[in-house]
């Protein structure tokens, strides 16, 4: 298994074994980190899953696609790492990934 680091609002870093074939949203949920709220359940309707990715995975991500890219316009917090957890699936290539939990809007 590959590890996935994820930052907590408050700062907090927890490393979790993450599975290949689901999505990063998919692993932190497993992981119990309930921050990460997903009201959705992964189907990109929502933008509860707003994350942080860090730039140097960013060019093993695929190209953010239109409605991702649209969900995360309406968020006030969206910077240029930002992505949908529940939009990258999690494979060995990601292997260290860290992603910082965005602020709720």
């Amino acid at each position: 298994m590959s590890q996935l680091v994820v930052i907590s609002r408050g700062g907090r870093q927890t490393v979790i074994d993450a599975v290949g074939g689901q999505s990063v949203m998919e692993n932190i949920k497993e992981a119990g980190l309930d921050e990460l709220l997903a009201l959705c359940g992964g189907v990109c309707a929502c933008a509860t899953c707003h994350v942080y990715i860090d730039p140097a995975f960013g060019g093993l991500l695929a190209p953010i696609g239109e409605d991702e890219d649209d969900l995360l316009s309406g968020s006030a917090h969206r910077r240029p790492e930002s992505r949908l957890s529940c939009q990258i699936p999690f494979d060995d290539r990601l292997a260290g990934l860290t992603c910082q939990i965005a602020p709720e809007d």
